[in-house]
């Protein structure tokens, strides 16, 4: 499940990623498979077929981020949220291992590519919501469940 919220600046690294999928690299692939079908047999043209395949790509991708940027509900910092964990929040969280994590709650469609992001919708955020500084979370997975302690909680200000 997807809760579809998102912060401000991953909305802009989202409408920046369609921005340049759809007015740089689209139509410089669209080049590319032109000028190697004017080169004729396209049954054994590589440059063909790997700049076919690419456009698809492009072409998927850019329907999904259109389709999303429509449907994400940008989510601002307030200042009523400092002191307890809520969407956009960095939270450093220790367990009784002594196994220390820092992270920031974001949406979905940010946590590709960071190690540092979870998402909203996971186990953990779900565990850490509304909670404040050295309280306890109990987080319950398959796996099992897990107490964490909360360290701190910070907001990036805009």
């Amino acid at each position: 499940m997807k809760s579809g919220l998102i912060t401000r600046d991953g909305y802009e690294s989202l409408r920046k990623e369609l921005d340049y999928l759809w007015r740089e690299e689209r139509p410089e692939v669209t080049k590319k498979v032109s000028w190697a079908v004017s080169l004729g047999d396209r049954s054994e043209n590589a440059d063909y077929q790997y700049n076919k395949k690419r456009l698809r790509e492009i072409d998927r991708r850019v329907r999904y981020l259109r389709k999303s940027l429509e449907n994400l509900k940008i989510v601002d910092y307030r200042s009523e949220q400092e002191g307890k964990v809520f969407f956009g929040a960095w939270v450093e969280v220790e367990n009784d291992d002594g196994e220390v994590l820092r992270f920031r709650i974001v949406g979905y469609d940010e946590i590709f590519d960071r190690k540092d992001y979870i998402s909203i919708d996971s186990p953990m955020a779900r565990a850490l919501l509304k909670k404040e500084v050295d309280d306890e979370a109990v987080v319950r997975t398959e796996a099992g469940s897990v107490t964490w302690y909360i360290n701190s909680i910070e907001y990036p200000k805009p």
